[in-house]
């Protein structure tokens, strides 16, 4: 009797390159050689690594391995940004506002060349939801799913009191809520949009919080709070990014 075996194996690739937007180099993972892409956010002043080193990417192997996902990680600024609490709340903003240049017009494109689809899953965890909430939010034709795990949605305790327009145009509890053109919420009401937290989670208020804006506007999105202790902390998130990738 003959046996065959299949020997799976995980493709890893690092990619570098100068971004005219932010004027320096970013850098990030590649996880996997087909399937969805998952454009994956990092949590405050994380790196592109990050979900490799918490494991993340191991819960995802056979996704992965089995050619249903590939995921993309890239770096943050939030250290020139959100963080850099040495310059004006209009500088943090303007950087950040590059930050989204880069990801708009130079990661996405990057994705949508390399998984030769334009459906792409927007994903972190803690301040990398914030992320990809807003970005999703933002650029509703450049995603079609996302899911926030453990986020918090509201950036003005970053500005010192200050508040602007381009606060107002990044602050998703804020611009949703006066969200009327039609075409933007229509395209919003054909998402799959997940906010997952836990009972313990500190962020759970403001999941609710959006979860009802949201639902305000007509716009289905899934509410998962985990219950038996869930907190805020990668252990969750590992098991969370498991059950709602498919």
């Amino acid at each position: 009797m003959l046996f065959t075996l299949l020997i799976h194996y995980m493709h890893r690739e690092f990619v570098r390159w100068f971004s005219p937007s932010l004027g320096r180099e970013m850098e990030m993972l590649v996880f996997g050689h087909g399937g969805t892409p998952v454009l994956v956010f990092p949590s405050s002043m994380g790196r592109f690594f990050e979900w490799e080193d918490f494991k993340m990417i191991d819960a995802l192997s056979n996704q992965i391995e089995n050619g249903h996902n590939q995921i993309f990680c890239i770096d943050s600024i939030d250290k020139e940004s959100f963080y850099n609490k040495a310059v004006h709340p209009t500088v943090r903003m303007a950087r950040h506002s590059q930050y989204e240049s880069y990801v708009v017009n130079e990661v996405v494109p990057f994705i949508q060349q390399k998984s030769g689809t334009d459906y792409l899953i927007a994903t972190g965890a803690s301040f990398g939801a914030y992320h990809a909430a807003n970005f999703l939010f933002k650029n509703p034709w450049k995603f079609s799913k996302l899911i926030a795990l453990g986020g918090a949605f509201d950036i003005k305790s970053f500005v010192n009191g200050y508040y602007d327009m381009s606060v107002y145009f990044h602050n998703p509890v804020d611009y949703l809520q006066n969200m009327n053109d039609h075409h933007t919420l229509e395209r919003l009401r054909s998402m799959d949009i997940r906010f997952v937290t836990g009972e313990n989670d500190i962020c759970k208020e403001a999941n609710f919080y959006i979860h009802r804006i949201l639902n305000g506007k007509a716009v289905h999105n899934q509410l998962d709070l985990w219950l038996d202790g869930t907190g805020h902390d990668w252990p969750w998130w590992r098991q969370m990014i498991s059950k709602h990738i498919a």
